[in-house]
C-alpha cells in the first residue's frame, strides 16, 4: 500500500508552468500579429498573471499545511488559504485599475489571454479535485469481524 504523495509548490506548478508557457507563446505570436509590440506585451502579461497567481495559490497552500502540522480541517488552514484569495483578488483589482489607463497594453488580447488563463486555471483545479485522495472518515476503528447473529429464542 503506497503513501499519499505530500502537496509541493513545484509539484503543483509542473503542468500548469507548461500550459503558461504555451500561453504565453501563443498569446505573444498572436498578440504580435493582431495588434503589433503592444500585443505581444499584452499577451506576455496575462500569461505572466496567471504564473503569479498561480503561485500564490500554491504557496499559501504549502504555508498552510506546514501551519497546520498537515491538518486542512484545521480553521488557521482554510484562514491562510482565504488570505491568499483575498490578497490575489484585491491585487487583481489594483493591477487591473492601473492598466487600464496604459497606452503600451492593447486590451483586447489581455483580456482574451486573461480568459483563457482563468479557464486553464479552473481545468487543473478540476483535475487535481478528482485526483485528489481524501479520507471519507478519520480515526475509526472498525471491528475486526462482526458478531453472530443469533436467531430470537422461538416459544
Amino acid at each position: 500500500m503506497s503513501s499519499p504523495r505530500s502537496f509541493t509548490v513545484l509539484s503543483s506548478l509542473k503542468w500548469p508552468a507548461i500550459a503558461i508557457g504555451i500561453l504565453a507563446v501563443g498569446g505573444a505570436v498572436v498578440g504580435y500579429l493582431v495588434a503589433g509590440v503592444e500585443g505581444m506585451v499584452s499577451g506576455l502579461l496575462g500569461a505572466a498573471m496567471w504564473l503569479v497567481f498561480l503561485a500564490l495559490t500554491s504557496l499559501s497552500i504549502q504555508l498552510a499545511i506546514n501551519s497546520t502540522r498537515n491538518d486542512p480541517g484545521s480553521p488557521l488552514f482554510f484562514g491562510i488559504v482565504l488570505g491568499s484569495w483575498v490578497l490575489k483578488l484585491v491585487l487583481f483589482v489594483v493591477l487591473a485599475i492601473w492598466l487600464r489607463s496604459q497606452t503600451w497594453l492593447d486590451p483586447t488580447v489581455f483580456f482574451v489571454t486573461v480568459i483563457i488563463a482563468v479557464v486553464g486555471s479552473l481545468v487543473f483545479d478540476v483535475i487535481a479535485f478528482q485526483r485528489a485522495r481524501t479520507p471519507y472518515v478519520g480515526d475509526v476503528e472498525l471491528p475486526a469481524s462482526a458478531p453472530e447473529d443469533t436467531a430470537p429464542d422461538a416459544r
